[in-house]
């Protein structure tokens, strides 16, 4: 085989990017049933006006608390509404809060990270003295402040939880990159004149954004948490929108006459937060070397 024949045969060797993803869902069942439900429930989000049987704001007085029917398959609220149209109109809100959470927090955290990490010197030491200020407020009481200074709503109760994630990914990227920017193939680089940017995305971004994607997983749980213990509060999602946190609060008022009503809600935020976990758990087996050889 002639030398020019190596490069194209190694890249034919080499699996593509769904062959390996194809092989660790394979290998995983964890990966499987998590993957599974939250496309199930990404499903029901997007279909909801389809899916749902009734209206989630439609109110019948003749029915309020209904025990589960061949009519009303969940039983209605305090309100007479039908729990599963609620409970299916409920997802997009979940899931669209976690979503923004997480994303406020990336496009916040891990820029920072990166700059405070490569810099170094006192840049790096004023920084991660302002990070373990915030990292020592618990970050459902900083959430509730800046909720408090934004004003109430979903949005904007979403964007302070994303505000009080960002230093934990911060940290996380900050430690990363001081491991990586003394890599021998950075210094080579530099060696080499290649600018700050170019060292920075082609070299340090890659190497050390494994360990962000497995805590981006745990965060979208955290995240679900968050935006069901604020609307709860009544600082998320407000009257008469569906939220799965807003119903957990109207059932908890009636949880001596019709416990059944928290149910649903909480069962439906266990069970979509333990997907996240388990996902986030899944790749940090795959994408740590260590892990698999265990």
């Amino acid at each position: 085989m002639t030398a020019e024949a190596l490069p194209a045969a190694a890249a034919r060797a080499r699996p593509s990017r769904f062959a390996r993803f194809r092989r660790w869902v394979r290998s995983d069942p964890r990966a499987v049933l998590s993957i599974g439900y939250l496309v199930l429930l990404l499903a029901f989000a997007l279909g909801a006006p389809l899916i749902a049987p009734y209206s989630p704001i439609e109110q019948n007085v003749a029915k309020i608390l209904a025990p589960p029917s061949w009519e009303h398959w969940l039983g209605t609220d305090d309100l007479g509404r039908d729990v599963l149209s609620r409970l299916i109109w409920g997802a997009p809100n979940s899931l669209y809060a976690s979503l923004l959470a997480v994303t406020v927090a990336i496009v916040l955290g891990v820029p920072i990270g990166l700059f405070i990490g490569y810099i170094g010197g006192w840049v790096d030491q004023a920084f991660s003295r302002l990070i373990d200020a915030l990292l020592s407020f618990p970050f459902i009481v900083l959430a509730i402040a800046v909720t408090g200074a934004l004003g109430i709503g979903l949005t904007n109760a979403m964007l302070s939880v994303g505000f009080a994630f960002a230093p934990f990914l911060a940290r996380l990227v900050r430690a990363q990159t001081l491991v990586v920017k003394n890599a021998l193939y950075v210094d080579a680089a530099r060696g080499f004149g290649a600018s700050t940017f170019h060292i920075i995305w082609r070299h340090i971004v890659p190497n050390a954004i494994q360990p962000v994607i497995v805590q981006v997983t745990l965060m979208l749980a955290i995240a679900l948490l968050a935006e069901a213990s604020l609307s709860f509060l009544s600082l998320g999602v407000q009257p008469p929108a569906a939220s799965w946190g807003g119903m957990l609060a109207r059932a908890y008022n009636y949880i001596e006459i019709a416990p059944e009503q928290m149910y649903t809600p909480g069962i439906a935020i266990l069970l979509t937060a333990l997907a996240f976990n388990a996902l986030g758990e899944s790749m940090r087996v795959a994408l740590d070397p260590t892990m698999k050889r265990r």
